[in-house]
């Protein structure tokens, strides 16, 4: 397994990592996980195929409790990743987003205990919180590292402005980001502003929510209760358009002799030594497919001839609803 350093001042991880939303809440990604049992022999896999880092959140799920037995007895070389903020605590009220000291503190506590360790290599802001300047979560968020709770720091889908006043206040190790061949959004500002700073990115989504890797020939291959369903880009004309853009990478992936999910992953991994993909997966055969992407090796040629078949704005639709959109890039 190759390895990427998280920034100028985090830790080394895999060059592919292992996002563990799917073995959490099966409910909103269709998921073949049946119990806590085959969560744990899945990370043993991810962790035997040499990756090292596992990246969870307090609200997927039981994911965060599932780790945390799978690390039991194998924490060591693993750089374990959490994030908090998004809070469901007032019954009747919709999901808010919570950046405030005080949550900051207890969210970590409760995520520590879930997990059974006694402390978290990155930890990441989930959401910022509009109403909470972003010097005092972070500050907050300081204090942990001082306290030895927490030793690197990260924010999810900040914009590039509020990169730079949370940097200001405590080093981020790394970024969290949707990033891929059908999700480029992070080169036009964000991406910059990282590399100027000596932070990292870690990719999120890296295979468009699986629909690149080939997986769906139409919605009713999803589940009647899986979250893309409503995903613009899994509805209506935009499901047809995409589904072209897919066509083209199993295309370029057959003539490198590769999966259609082995080139959106080395894609990502050739082209910037300063991302880390995070693809998750309920299945074994997936994460294997997955891993196996550092062995992909692809030139300038190959690069530009995936350019030309997936150009910035490809793909159709927003990559999320007009109410989650809104939670991104402040």
């Amino acid at each position: 397994m190759e390895t990427r350093t998280l920034g100028s001042r985090g830790p080394q991880v895999s060059a592919i990592g292992f996002g563990a939303m799917s073995i959490g809440i099966a409910e909103v990604y269709t998921s073949s996980v049946r119990g806590d049992d085959e969560a744990v022999a899945l990370i043993h896999r991810a962790l035997d195929l040499g990756v090292t880092m596992i990246d969870t959140a307090d609200v997927y799920g039981g994911s965060e409790t599932q780790v945390g037995k799978a690390l039991k007895g194998r924490r060591d070389g693993v750089v374990l990743a959490t994030k908090f903020g998004f809070v469901n605590d007032r019954p009747g009220e919709e999901e808010r987003i919570d950046g405030s000291p005080d949550y900051v503190r207890r969210a970590c506590d409760a995520s520590l205990k879930r997990l059974a360790v006694d402390h978290i290599d990155l930890y990441y802001l989930h959401r910022v919180d509009p109403r909470v300047p972003i010097e005092e979560t972070v500050g907050a968020m300081g204090d942990l590292v001082r306290q030895g709770k927490v030793r690197h720091l990260g924010l999810s889908e900040p914009s590039p402005a509020t990169v730079r006043r949370a940097h200001a206040v405590h080093p981020l190790a790394a970024v969290q980001n949707e990033y891929s061949l059908w999700t480029r959004d992070p080169e036009e500002a964000l991406l910059p502003t990282l590399r100027e700073l000596g932070i990292a990115l870690v990719a999120y989504s890296p295979l468009g929510r699986g629909f690149l890797a080939g997986r769906f020939r139409s919605p009713d291959d999803l589940s009647p209760d899986d979250w893309r369903r409503n995903n613009p880009r899994f509805t209506g004309e935009n499901f047809r358009r995409n589904l072209a853009l897919a066509d083209r990478v199993r295309e370029l992936a057959g003539q490198k002799g590769c999966t259609p999910a082995q080139l959106a992953l080395a894609w990502l991994v050739r082209r910037h030594d300063d991302v880390v993909p995070i693809p998750g997966t309920s299945s074994i055969a997936r994460l294997e497919e997955n891993v196996a992407a550092v062995d992909v090796r692809l030139t300038a040629e190959d690069l530009d001839r995936i350019e030309r078949a997936t150009p910035k704005g490809a793909a159709a639709g927003d990559r999320y609803s007009p109410e989650m959109l809104e939670l991104t890039g402040r």
